[in-house]
């Protein structure tokens, strides 16, 4: 008989056999061992979760893209993916529910996308800038309280009726009619202030009055908005009155504490760790993260929604130096492209469009929608009308008021999860809150066009009457023209600069020359390599010289920083905290300009603008035209991208021979095609601040090739002005080409004369055909183009004549067929002499600081040919700087750098924007 022990052993053996041949470990293969991955396992629930994931991606993305054309805000096409995901659509299709969202997988999701939640209501809190509540105090308690409270009473009249209809449905808690009342009626009120700064920029409204009092009242809209739904969410969740009242006022004491104790050793440790000035450390960003999630934790575990201790957190973050947008710009890639998706994507989920089956139930769909919108445009219309606004200006407030938006939903889902609302009348608000978010965008373009827009600009500067009649002033009346013999004003006084990273080194050369800054190098050292002067006519070129500097009127100059508007919050914040310059003052480009500035004793101001690249070129030139400038100087990009930021190219344009194309040059022609009130300046950089040769030193020369027309007016002007430094030398060349020819006049004065032989740039891989057209301009217009030429020439100050040199070159009729070798070889020759003058035949370099100036609308034009064997790029670049300037840069060995000026056009005069409005506002 075996022993206890024996006995023990052996069942232990067999017990551990048979559990180990039975409970194997699960298979590891995936479908490679035909594992099915859309099967839903609690223990390894990533799988679903990707699936699910990219599936809401992949189809809010895909709506997007149509709806964005019509300048829908994205929340819109993350709710309508959601419902086509749900049980109104694809629900509907026969096990798709239960293969793509399980029931059992729906609380994961949920957690992610809550945490998004929280994470997203940081960001807002980090967005509302309460500075600019303050300031602004009056429009917020006017226009923010009205817009609040007629739609909270109209919200509570419909609550009455919403109650007793949907009270029976299933699942709802049972509450009180007051607290289902303030819910209701705070759904009514709230306004979603994130879509609403989005809205006012892409409308180009935010700088405009509308839009400052649009935003003032959308801070506080929002926090009280906040701070109602935290009070109807305590009442939900507590047993009684009391207990809301206590849990209340603990919300109000943490956010006391938070406020006067936590914030400030808040901000002392970002002082100390230099986060302010420098953006925050990883270490700041864990304990940033760590008091968000705290708080959130704390106001959920007293009974108030955990988003609302996030939204305290973002509230008391400090907006100086940045911190606040160098912090979003840490969290917000990742909480709104994948968690908040998925939020308003459970959103459309929870959607169920099968539920409106009624009349009665659609009838409180319109009388919803009716009561949401309605409230909005009667209550924020009257408090700005009686704030002084114009009826168009308050129908448009009114109308960006009535945008719910993202908070909207938030506010709904809050309800859904507390069971105040039931799915049908969820069902219901959803539906109002994609309505009203959809119409706001049109509804303002509709009441605040961009005509009506100029017109009201024009009218409150006293420009022009109501019915856009223009006012004369002494403003209007001064005449801004230029003699012949004016040398020294250059017709330039205000300069516009568009700023650009990556062209701020010419940009800041080119503009010392038009500044008044004391130069090292006497006069005597700095003459023409074409003119021979004597010791007595240096020293009255001296005399000259300060007279002239003396007489000189100082040069105003404004820079633009354009910023991108992107999706991005960082964008938002920038453009909104741009209104009232605290943005500004740290942008590192307009830093170095101002800088530059005052070491070149140069007047200058710098702005920034964050706008969509779209309205970039639109931005730039308002901007000039507001500051009355005189010449608006862009700057060509190296890469031919708009991004400021190296691409990676190491080849400067000084090392290519043909100008790289892309965005930049159709924004360049979209400047040049829409600015019929300024004159513009392409400047091509090739060296022009090269740091090989000291350029106080070395000097730079002008070469003006002159034809004639008004854009070859104001470039010898100008070019007369850059001479007025005592570091430059200017070659005026006057190519006066001989029409005439030995056939028959009258039909080659109706024909263009081309050009056949090719022109061979540097590199013959990139040769290219090139052609001219002449262009026979009338006999009054040569006429005036001669005498301009001889009359500038004849009166140019003592101070000029060493370092200007004026040229006649006749081109007979012989080579008129074909001038552009003529004019190359001239251009080349000069250059070369110059470089050979200033620092030696065989110096390296001797061709820094070199720049050609020459009008693009010039009478001498290539034709249509390909240039670099690239037509399409050939016709960006020809068309941006004129046949003439494209065939320099590509067929000239010299490197010089080039600019190309554009004069005022002609036709402003019959078509001024006066008369434009007037016609504009008749057809509307």
């Amino acid at each position: 008989m075996a022993s206890p022990v024996t006995q023990i052993v052996t069942k232990t053996v067999a017990s551990s056999t048979t559990a180990s041949s039975t409970a194997r470990a699960a298979a590891q293969g995936g479908i490679l061992e035909h594992g099915d991955p859309s099967q839903y396992d609690p223990k390894n629930p990533i799988i679903v979760f990707i699936i699910q994931a990219g599936i809401i991606l992949i189809f809010c993305r895909l709506l997007h893209f149509p709806l964005s054309k019509l300048r829908q805000p994205r929340v819109i096409a993350e709710v309508i993916g959601g419902i086509l995901l749900g049980p109104s659509v694809m629900g509907r299709i026969p096990g798709f529910r239960d293969a793509i969202f399980p029931a059992a997988s729906i609380p994961n999701l949920t957690l992610v996308a809550n945490l998004g939640l929280v994470l997203f209501l940081f960001l807002v809190g980090l967005e509302v800038d309460l500075r600019f509540l303050f300031r602004h105090w009056r429009h917020a308690l006017t226009v923010g309280i009205t817009s609040m409270a007629i739609p909270f009473g109209l919200g509570c009249a419909i609550a009455y009726g919403l109650y007793h209809q949907f009270r029976e449905d299933a699942g709802l808690k049972p509450i009180a009619f007051g607290t289902y009342m303030l819910f209701v009626g705070v759904a009514m009120a709230i306004t979603a202030f994130p879509v609403l700064c989005r809205i006012l920029i892409e409308l180009k409204l935010l700088q405009t009055p509308v839009g400052v009092i649009v935003l003032a009242a959308g801070v506080g809209n929002d926090v009280v908005g906040w701070v109602l739904l935290a009070l109807c969410v305590a009442l939900v969740n507590s047993g009684s009155g009391i207990t809301a009242l206590y849990v209340l006022l603990t919300a109000l004491g943490y956010v006391l504490f938070l406020t006067y104790a936590i914030r400030p050793g808040f901000l002392l440790v970002l002082r100390r760790s230099g986060s302010i000035d420098n953006g925050p450390t990883q270490s700041v960003v864990a304990l940033t993260l760590l008091l968000v999630l705290a708080s959130a934790f704390f106001t959920g575990v007293i009974g108030i929604h955990p988003i609302f201790g996030a939204f305290i957190i973002g509230l008391i973050c400090p907006h100086e130096g940045g911190f606040a947008i160098k912090m979003t710009e840490k969290v917000e890639d990742l909480v709104s492209t994948i968690l908040l998706p998925l939020y308003f994507a459970l959103s459309g989920l929870s959607t169920n469009l099968g539920l409106l089956d009624s009349g009665i139930t659609w009838g409180y769909v319109v009388g919803v929608i009716t009561v949401a919108f309605s409230g909005k445009m009667i209550g924020a219309t009257l408090a700005s009308r009686l704030s002084g606004m114009l009826w168009r200006e308050s129908f448009t407030i009114g109308s960006l008021m009535s945008c719910k938006g993202l908070v909207e939903l938030i506010v709904l889902n809050i309800g859904l999860q507390a069971k105040i609302l039931s799915q049908r009348t969820f069902t219901i608000f959803v539906v109002m809150a994609l309505v009203t978010t959809f119409a706001t965008t049109p509804l303002t373009s509709a009441f605040y066009p961009e005509w009506y827009q100029k017109k009201l600009d024009l009218w409150k500067k006293g420009k022009i009457d109501w019915d856009g009649n223009p006012i004369l002033s002494d403003d209007n009346l001064s005449d801004r023209d230029f003699t012949p013999q004016d040398h020294t004003s250059g017709t330039i006084q205000k300069l516009f600069v568009y700023l650009r990273l990556d062209a701020l080194p010419g940009i800041f050369e080119f503009i010392a020359l038009l500044g008044d800054r004391e130069v090292t190098v006497k006069p005597k050292n700095r003459k023409h390599h074409l003119t021979e002067t004597t010791e007595e006519t240096e020293a009255k070129e001296v005399n000259s010289t300060m007279s002239l500097r003396r007489w000189r009127k100082p040069l105003d100059i404004h820079g633009l920083h354009l910023v991108e508007l992107t999706e991005r919050y960082t964008s938002l914040m920038q453009a909104q905290v741009n209104e009232f310059d605290s943005y500004t003052p740290g942008d590192p480009v307009v830093n170095a300009f101002r800088t530059f500035g005052r070491f070149n004793a140069v007047a200058v101001a710098g702005d920034v603008a964050v706008v969509p690249q779209r309205s970039y070129a639109e931005t730039l030139l308002t901007r000039a035209v507001d500051a009355s400038a005189d010449l608006v100087l862009v700057p060509w990009s190296e890469s031919g991208n708009m991004s400021e930021e190296n691409s990676g190219d190491t080849m400067s344009l000084r090392s290519k021979s043909h100008l790289p194309t892309g965005p930049y040059t159709s924004f360049v022609n979209h400047v040049l095609d829409s600015a019929p009130r300024t004159n513009i300046g392409i400047f091509v950089d090739r060296g022009f601040s090269s740091s090989e040769v000291e350029l106080d030193v070395h000097g730079h020369h002008i070469f003006l090739p002159y034809f004639g027309g008004p854009d070859d007016h104001f470039a010898l002007r100008f070019a007369l002005r850059l001479a007025q430094n005592q570091n430059v030398t200017l070659t005026v060349m006057y190519f006066d080409i001989d029409h005439s020819s030995s056939g028959n006049a009258s039909e080659s004065a109706k024909a263009p004369i081309t050009s056949s032989r090719p022109m061979t740039p540097k590199n013959p891989r990139n040769a290219s055909t090139f052609s001219l057209q002449i262009h026979r301009p009338a006999p009054s217009q040569k006429q005036d183009d001669t005498f301009l030429f001889n009359n500038l020439r004849e009166s140019l100050p003592t101070a000029l004549r060493s370092r200007v040199a004026f040229q006649h070159t006749p081109i007979p009729s012989a080579t008129s067929t074909d001038p552009l070798p003529s004019i190359t070889e001239a251009i080349e020759s000069d250059l070369n002499r110059s470089a050979s003058t200033r620092s030696g035949a065989n110096a390296p370099h001797a061709d820094a600081g070199n720049l050609v100036l020459l009008g693009r609308g010039s009478d001498v034009n290539l034709s249509s040919g390909p240039i670099n064997g690239n037509a399409s790029a050939a016709t960006e670049v020809v068309h941006a700087l004129g046949r003439l300037g494209a065939s320099v840069f590509c067929c000239t060995h010299a490197k010089a750098s080039l600019m190309v000026v554009q004069s005022v056009k002609g036709n402003e005069d019959d078509d001024t924007v006066p008369a434009k409005l007037r016609r504009e506002g008749t057809n509307h």
